[in-house]
């Protein structure tokens, strides 16, 4: 069948499939609608390549591995074509009200169980805390405290929701997978994963701190603002590592059956993470009644907070000769985690900036890996 066949030819409406293209003329939605269609067109004659190369006798094991490749890519368009359907597709509609509980529901349990896959792994016996890891956990706490400081003492400040963004970027823990891409870069994965650990338990207490004094409510003190934000915050984030640790110490059988039956279910969890966040981040984005210059500026924003990040902990890790782990653990952020966060405490609309700190961090990612390969093939030519 020929590429180019048009829909008059076939006879076909977009009306027969139930899709609904209203009146949209908001910039997000031409936005999101223009990415996914370009998105649709590669897919359909990268489909048609895969197709050929099938019938050549490419293995199931190939389109694992492509998937593995492009996680990132592939998530990301995932969750935006889930969002286009539920959001044009009238035969979804009665359904959607459920789906977007069940994302709700799904987000902290994914979160959960990755971080149980994660730690399993670790033993606590093998954490080490360096003078680096007390460092950048320092510059995590002091630098969201004085800002939302700030915020309260300067309510009727103008730009009070760029500022909380960077509070939302500076808090949020690093990646389960930070450790992977560190090795990868020639860091220790040891030492990282004692950070991110060690990251997860300061997020546990800076989150509930931080947040009241930049989102107050009358009716509701400090303390109260505090407790309530801690008793969800915390178990998401420690009760992984306490279960794991505990599952080793008096169930070794039980922990080495887990670690040896969730080989990998940590990767594969984060990609359909990023299904359910980009999706979430996209409606928001849609539906929010914000214009698209606030939105191009959060972007902004969180592109700022990632090169900073970055800047910071690869120069806290140089005098301690772990450049690679500093600049690893203080920029490369559990984004998933950032975007719940987001829209469950402060606003709906804050959920853009982890949403694009994840595309910032991960071309970053990707040029490091790049420029590594490329120093390693010369040394090997040398």
């Amino acid at each position: 069948m020929p590429y180019a066949m048009s829909f008059g030819k076939i006879g076909m409406k977009f009306s027969d499939i139930g899709l609904m293209f209203p009146n949209h003329n908001t910039p997000s939605s031409k936005l999101v609608l223009r990415s996914v269609i370009r998105v649709w067109t590669c897919t359909a004659l990268r489909s048609n390549f895969a197709g050929d190369k099938k019938n050549n006798g490419i293995s199931m094991n190939v389109f694992v591995r492509f998937l593995k490749n492009w996680t990132l890519p592939v998530g990301m368009t995932c969750g935006m074509l889930g969002f286009l359907a539920f959001h044009y597709v009238r035969l979804l509609a009665p359904i959607k009200p459920a789906a977007l509980e069940t994302a709700e529901f799904l987000m902290p349990t994914v979160l959960f169980i990755m971080l149980f896959a994660t730690f399993c792994k670790v033993n606590p016996r093998d954490m080490r805390i360096t003078r680096w890891h007390v460092w950048l956990v320092l510059f995590q706490l002091l630098s969201c405290l004085a800002i939302a400081l700030f915020l309260h003492f300067t309510p009727c400040f103008s730009h009070a929701l760029l500022t909380e963004e960077m509070i939302i970027c500076l808090v949020c823990p690093t990646a389960g997978a930070a450790a992977v891409i560190t090795g990868k870069l020639g860091g220790s994965e040891t030492s990282l994963t004692t950070y991110t650990i060690l990251s997860n338990l300061a997020a546990a207490i800076i989150i509930p701190l931080v947040f009241p004094l930049v989102e107050k409510h009358a009716d509701a003190s400090f303390l109260s603002q505090f407790f309530v934000i801690l008793r969800r915050v915390f178990p998401l984030l420690i009760f992984p590592f306490l279960i794991a640790w505990g599952l080793r110490e008096f169930f070794p059988k039980a922990h080495a059956a887990v670690v040896r039956r969730t080989n990998g279910l940590a990767f594969y969890l984060w990609g359909f993470g990023l299904v359910l966040s980009v999706g979430q981040t996209c409606r928001f984005l849609v539906d929010s009644p914000v214009g698209i210059h606030l939105k191009w500026m959060l972007s902004l924003v969180s592109l700022f907070a990632c090169a900073l990040q970055f800047f910071i902990g690869k120069n806290i890790g140089a005098v301690y000769g772990e450049r690679i782990g500093g600049g690893q653990g203080l920029g490369q952020k559990n984004t998933i985690f950032a975007i719940w966060v987001s829209y469950t405490y402060l606003s709906p609309v804050l959920s853009v900036a982890p949403g694009t700190y994840i595309i910032w961090q991960n071309v970053f990612n990707s040029w490091q890996l790049w420029r590594k390969q490329r120093r390693d093939k010369r040394a090997k030519t040398k």
